[in-house]
């Protein structure tokens, strides 16, 4: 299998399935932006010196090619979603909400709270700095927040399982964890926010 095959010269993609878009479509942007956050967790693992969390890292990188799987399908044969006018909310008439990562969401919240009870508690706004795990933990968790953000505007034009959005913001919340976690580790003080004079 060669790595190029000349198909996107014109501009588009194909999603698995067959159909070809746009490569500025909205279903690609996303599954980019998760690719750019896994991309940024490898960062994260190659200075990660704790076995465990290596590890966990690393079950997070699958979980978010299985995600990329999820979004990179046609889902083409699903209904729009339609708007109730008289509730004002979305309604998705198939109901496919598979909730394929509900346990991958458990998963991060058990870990989370981890290592929650092993660190400080917060007293105010934590800048991004510290050691170099801590810092591109930081950078990891504004891309996944931008992960998030993409998810959310393609769930309102094709369908995506619930759980996907739930994984991608617990995630966040993980990563600031872990970053936390890093400089505590490393004997490194966090920087807090103070009013700048």
């Amino acid at each position: 299998m060669k790595i190029y095959t000349k198909m996107g010269d014109d501009g588009t993609t194909g999603l698995i399935g067959g159909r070809r878009v746009k490569k500025y479509d909205i279903r690609i942007e996303t599954y980019g932006t998760v690719d750019e956050l896994n991309s940024y967790l490898g960062v994260i693992r190659s200075k990660c010196k704790d076995y465990f969390d290596n590890g966990f890292l690393k079950k997070i990188q699958l979980t978010l090619f299985d995600i990329c799987s999820c979004i990179a399908t046609d889902q083409s044969d699903c209904p729009e979603k339609k708007s109730d006018s008289s509730q004002n909310i979305s309604v998705n008439y198939k109901n496919k909400e598979k909730l394929q990562f509900a346990d991958d969401v458990k998963d991060l919240e058990a870990e989370i709270d981890r290592i929650s009870e092993k660190i400080p508690p917060l007293t105010n706004f934590v800048l991004p700095s510290g050691c170099e795990a801590s810092v591109f933990s930081h950078v990891a968790r504004t891309v996944c927040r931008r992960t998030e953000r993409n998810i959310v505007r393609l769930s309102e034009h094709t369908f995506v399982d619930i759980s996907i959005i739930q994984y991608i913001n617990r995630l966040s919340d993980y990563l600031f964890i872990l970053a936390r976690k890093f400089n505590l580790d490393n004997g490194v003080l966090e920087t807090f926010w103070k009013k700048n004079k």
